[in-house]
């Protein structure tokens, strides 16, 4: 078998473009190449791994998608053998793709992303950040290669470590008569109206709360932004529920909010990482890994501010 690295990089770009002109362009090679090169993958494989429809593009087979993916992973492979081969000796260096869900960015990620680059100069980062279906997709693609996400409809290809288990908390107007408790029950707040945070998988979880026991929340607002959310129960209109709560009580309009943990030991939402089952993480991946795992270990820093109330 002779597929050159060259000929795996047309392949995953053809995937990502959706064509081979957009292809070629982003390559800045000429379209007959990129066609020639998917030939002489798919005859060395003996496997078709684009579908071409007329004027419309390309789109990868089930078994295209796999190779795909397994080309990204080669190519990353390949990257890191040139960087660590031109700088022996020196720390672990390259580039890394990671998935994270957009509360868990917003609320961790600015310290995690500035104290790994402070440990790791030679690892850049490239964050993608999305749902859970998104991050999912992703990952599954091989666009990321590894993702801080929830346990939610994890599929099998798909293995997770747990790094924490989150409680869920009420968040409330600042002047509401709970907002100075510990706790909260959630049928103390069931008829109240519900500003809920409306994510695949997420908006299950949020109602599945309430449904453990026995009571069906008055949804009156549905919103796919965290602080949009926030911003509504800071003017009144309303609590929502987070299992990540922001260091400052004050909304991004200038509202004042509060969080107050419900009680009754409601079902925690797990944080993981995530990767391919099949995949071997390369020893940038690994090394950023590790510094989640060091973060949110007994007596790490990561979650200490987001659970940090303020007066």
């Amino acid at each position: 078998m002779n597929i050159s690295l060259r000929a795996l990089r047309y392949v995953v770009a053809t995937a990502d473009c959706g064509n081979l002109t957009e292809a070629a362009k982003k390559l800045n090679v000429s379209q007959p190449s990129i066609s020639a090169a998917l030939a002489q993958v798919e005859a060395e494989l003996g496997v078709q791994i684009f579908v071409r429809h007329h004027a419309r593009g390309v789109t990868p087979t089930a078994a295209g998608n796999r190779i795909v993916n397994d080309a990204r992973a080669l190519l990353n492979h390949a990257r890191d053998f040139a960087t660590t081969a031109q700088s022996l000796g020196d720390e672990v260096r390259g580039e890394i793709s990671v998935g994270c869900f957009w509360t868990i960015a917003t609320h961790v990620m600015p310290r995690l992303l500035s104290t790994f680059a402070e440990k790791h100069p030679g690892i850049s980062v490239s964050l993608d950040e999305g749902d859970q279906q998104h991050i999912l997709e992703t990952l599954m693609s091989g666009r990321t290669e590894m993702a801080l996400a929830y346990r939610l409809a994890i599929p099998d290809e798909v293995q997770g470590e747990l790094l924490a288990e989150l409680p869920p908390y009420a968040i409330l107007h600042a002047d509401h008569p709970f907002a100075g408790r510990s706790e909260v029950h959630l049928s103390e707040l069931v008829d109240e109206d519900f500003v809920m945070l409306d994510l695949p998988y997420s908006r299950d979880y949020f109602v599945g709360l309430f449904h453990a026991r026995g009571i069906e929340p008055r949804i009156a607002f549905r919103s796919r932004a965290y602080e949009l959310a926030r911003g509504l129960v800071g003017h009144g209109r309303g609590y929502t529920i987070t299992n990540l709560v922001p260091r400052t009580t004050y909304t991004h309009d200038g509202g004042r909010v509060a969080a107050v943990r419900i009680a009754g030991d409601p079902e925690p939402i797990q944080l993981m990482i995530l990767s391919l089952k099949r995949q071997m993480q390369r020893p940038a991946v690994e090394a950023f890994a590790t510094h989640l795992r060091s973060a949110f270990a007994a007596g790490g820093d990561a979650l200490k501010p987001a659970f940090a109330k303020a007066g």
